[in-house]
């Protein structure tokens, strides 16, 4: 099971109109370890910023799965609850989940996490979708040895 941690990267980034403003980018990395997390996120971002940066931050991210679109430009959060019933009591539990979904535009995420929850069991109500700062998420690289 993936270990989905948060990092943030900041650094000068040259915007449109040719400013150098000082910006810090969100990103997720598959890691078993903060220090893998930073290492990773290093190796990610280094050929794609010019310059110095720094990591500044490193977290535990709430994010369970991830379902991926590769035309998705952009990062949606999508919270759901899970419904069971206590066969004892006859009540009612909902435990919440955060889920990843990578998509164009907000029907897109739905339409991407629906696809992917196809095959569940549970019940399940979804509470929010919203937009993420995400610029990208890196899966674990898995070598041979």
């Amino acid at each position: 099971m993936a270990q989905w941690i948060k990092t943030s990267v900041r650094f000068d980034k040259t915007m449109e109109n040719g400013a150098i403003k000082r910006v810090t980018e969100p990103y997720l990395v598959d890691a078993l370890s903060f220090t893998e997390a930073e290492a990773r996120i290093i190796e990610e971002v280094t050929p794609f910023i010019s310059g110095e940066f720094t990591v500044s931050a490193v977290k535990k991210s709430k994010v369970s799965e991830i379902f991926w679109d590769e035309s998705g430009d952009r990062w949606y959060q999508v919270k759901a609850a899970f419904i069971t019933i206590n066969e004892k009591t006859g009540a009612e539990k909902r435990s919440k989940t955060v889920f990843l979904v990578q998509a164009s535009d907000f029907k897109g995420a739905y339409d991407n996490f629906m696809q992917g929850m196809k095959g569940t069991m549970a019940d399940f109500e979804i509470i929010g979708i919203t937009e993420t700062a995400i610029m990208d998420v890196f899966k674990a690289k898995l070598t041979e040895e």
